[in-house]
Parts: structure tokens; C-alpha cells; sequence
């Protein structure tokens, strides 16, 4: 060890791999020299780990608006050798691929990323390694990301310490994957519009999708009883039997909204209302709110405009908002409220109140298949499909 700390280094950078293999006795051996020469052997076996780790990763990349099949890539990417200052390296564990992330990659949804971009809302990440001024997150946290276009459909990336939700590692990672958009697009709308209790009434259309299902679980949570519009399909006995399993109080498809007026009639009236599809067949939920009652639209599944009679604006005095979860997310980024609404959602999976959507686990080289499968006009699956990595 009698030599100079520059002949040192030198050595170091040299034979990096046969110096990171140092046993424990031998780096406690140098324990001493690390002092007199005030070389930190924790910064020492960092970069022997970073110069020795992986640092290509797959990533999903798009260089022009367009269908999915057609302008998505498999690419790899190289990652940086050291993680410094507040920076973040997390491997992506799954990561869904929901309507927006469809939406994003055709240039038709509101936000538009510049080119070229990789793709994913969503997804829970397990961190790898931390820089030297990460204060709450070390090895092995598992963590989401706090914004929307993170870019999650990727095996690895690297972003700052501020960009992430630290989450319990006792829930699921596949369910965690789909906690930040659905579910919680699901709580803030039964929360921030009309003040419900105890056996009042909710009515949505598409039911059956992620949110419809994350609507369902929670409102049955707090007593609230759900009226829910479906599209007519072969197996919509299952489907209704799966729905009420999650605790959907009726199940009623479209067309069949008028020939059960008996049995809504057994409930109140809905005083609110959730639309995800828009359309003209919008116009059977807006007929069962109450007198002053309220519509929420999230999405617009129909591709068509929300078509309102008149009279529901004049004679009844239908409100009538917009929610998107983005821009929540924005204006409530460091928000106490959000970890509230995380920590109830975590809280209704540890007492077995909530589910997953029925999903297919998909691994990140048949992107393909999952981003055909997402798209709106194939979706009679059911199934989220969700991207998974080594």
C-alpha cells in the first residue's frame, strides 16, 4: 500500500474489475490508508459498482405521431456510469399501458412530448442506486413516478430524487403499477364534486374499464351504492357477475336502461354522474341524474362530442365538469393530499377491498401485441394489458 494516492487512482482505472472484487477483509485492510489519504472507501465501492453495473437498458421509442404498430420501437439505451447528486437509477419493474398512453403516441391526447420520446404514465420502479445528496429514497425502495410522461415503458431510467412517490414495498408491484391513474382518478371524482353518505347513489358508463372498476370497489367502501352502464357483449353475464363481485349494486346494459326503470327506480336518484364515453349515449346517464345533480366527463371512449339537451341545462340544472387526473397531478404535485388519497387506496388493498383489473402480464419485446390490445377499438378484452421487464 506504500504508494501514492495518483498511482493509486491510476491502478483503479486500470483494473477496475479485479480491484471491485476485493474481499471485506482487504478493504477493512485499507481502512487505515483510506484515512490517512482522506479516501472514502463508500465513494470507492460505489464506483467500482457503477463502472462494473449494467447500463444498457430497452426502451420503447416514438419519433412521430401515428398508430402505435406503426411509429413505436424497440431501441437500447445506455444509462450513465455514476449517479450523482439528487439522481435516481430505478429499474422499472411493470408499467400499464392505459387509453392515454395510446392517445399520447397518435398525437391526439393534450399533452404532446417532443420527439423522440419514450412513452408509459405509470408503473412502479425498484431503486438501484441513489446519488450522494438523495436524502428519502436508498437501495431497494420501491417508488412511482410523481408526474404523468415520466416515460415508464423502458427497463431502467434515471431522473431526480423529486420525481418520486416513495410506496410501501408490502403491496403488490402489478397492482402498484396501476394505482396512479385509474384508482385515483376514480377517489378524487367520488370525493371533489358532490358531498356523498351512506346509501347515496353513483351511475357510470363504462364500467367495465379500469376506472368503472376502481369506482365501483371504492364507492362500496364508503356505502355508496353504483348504477352501472355497460355496452351489450356475448358474455355480459360474466361480466355482470365479475362487476358485482367487486360490489356494483346494478349492472344494466345500454340498451336495456329504459326496460329496467322498475328496478332503478327502487334507488335514488343518482346525484352524481361519471361519463368516460361521451356521445349520444351519454344521453341515458344524464336522464338519471337528479334535479341539480352532477356530470363529470373523464373520458370520451365514443370519439364523439358530449351531446346535452337543452333541457337538462334549463328545465333541470345538470352541472356539468371535466376531470383530468394530469392536471390534478400538477397542481397538487407536493400536495399532502395525495399521499391521503395513496395511503387509503393502500389501506383498501391490505383489507381486501380492492383488486387489480383482470390484466395480461406482457413482456417489453412483444410491445406489439400490448399496445394493439390497449387501443380502444380492440379493448372487449377486459384485460389491462401490462408491460413487464427482466
Amino acid at each position: 500500500w506504500i504508494m501514492s494516492l495518483r498511482t493509486i487512482l491510476s491502478y483503479i482505472k486500470k483494473e477496475t474489475k479485479s480491484l471491485c472484487v476485493l474481499n471485506a477483509c482487504s478493504l477493512n485492510s485499507a481502512t487505515t490508508w483510506g484515512h490517512r489519504y482522506n479516501f472514502n472507501l463508500n465513494q470507492f465501492s460505489k464506483r467500482c459498482y457503477n463502472t462494473t453495473r449494467e447500463t444498457q437498458f430497452k426502451q420503447l421509442l416514438v419519433n412521430s405521431y401515428g398508430e402505435p404498430e406503426e411509429v413505436v420501437s424497440l431501441n437500447v439505451m445506455t444509462l450513465p456510469d455514476i449517479i450523482k447528486g439528487t439522481e435516481v437509477f430505478a429499474r422499472v419493474l411493470a408499467a400499464p399501458v392505459n387509453p392515454a398512453d395510446i392517445n399520447t403516441i397518435q398525437g391526439t391526447y393534450a399533452y404532446k412530448p417532443q420527439f423522440p420520446f419514450v412513452p408509459g404514465n405509470e408503473g412502479v420502479l425498484e431503486v438501484l442506486e441513489v446519488g450522494e445528496n438523495v436524502k428519502e429514497l436508498k437501495k431497494g425502495d420501491r417508488i412511482i413516478p410523481k408526474l404523468n410522461a415520466l416515460g415508464t415503458f423502458r427497463s431502467a431510467l434515471v431522473a431526480e430524487e423529486k420525481d418520486f412517490i416513495k410506496i410501501p414495498s408490502d403491496i403488490d408491484p402489478i397492482l402498484a403499477s396501476t394505482i396512479a391513474v385509474n384508482p385515483c382518478t376514480a377517489y378524487r371524482m367520488i370525493k371533489d364534486y358532490v358531498p356523498l353518505q351512506d346509501g347515496d347513489v353513483i351511475i357510470q358508463n363504462l364500467a367495465n374499464s379500469a376506472v368503472g372498476q376502481a369506482v365501483i370497489q371504492i364507492a362500496a367502501d364508503k356505502g355508496i351504492k353504483t348504477i352501472n352502464i355497460v355496452r351489450p357483449r356475448p358474455d355480459l353475464d360474466k361480466l355482470k357477475d365479475f362487476l358485482e363481485s367487486l360490489g356494483a349494486t346494478l349492472v344494466i346494459p345500454l340498451p336495456d336502461m329504459r326496460k329496467n326503470k322498475d328496478l332503478l327506480n327502487e334507488l335514488p336518484k343518482p346525484r352524481l354522474g361519471f361519463n368516460g364515453v361521451s356521445g349520444k349515449d351519454a344521453a341515458e346517464l344524464i336522464r338519471m341524474i337528479e334535479v341539480g345533480g352532477t356530470v363529470v366527463t373523464y373520458g370520451g371512449m365514443a370519439r364523439q362530442p358530449l351531446f346535452v339537451p337543452v333541457g337538462e341545462l334549463i328545465f333541470r340544472d345538470i352541472i356539468f365538469r371535466g376531470y383530468w387526473m394530469t392536471r390534478w397531478n400538477l397542481q397538487h404535485k407536493d400536495d399532502p393530499e395525495r399521499i391521503t388519497m395513496l395511503d387509503y387506496l393502500f389501506d383498501l388493498v391490505r383489507r381486501g377491498k380492492f383488486v387489480p383489473p383482470p390484466h395480461e402480464l406482457v413482456p417489453i419485446e412483444d410491445f406489439k401485441t400490448a399496445l394493439r390490445l390497449a387501443m380502444p377499438a380492440k379493448g372487449m378484452t377486459n384485460r389491462k394489458q401490462i408491460l413487464v421487464f427482466n
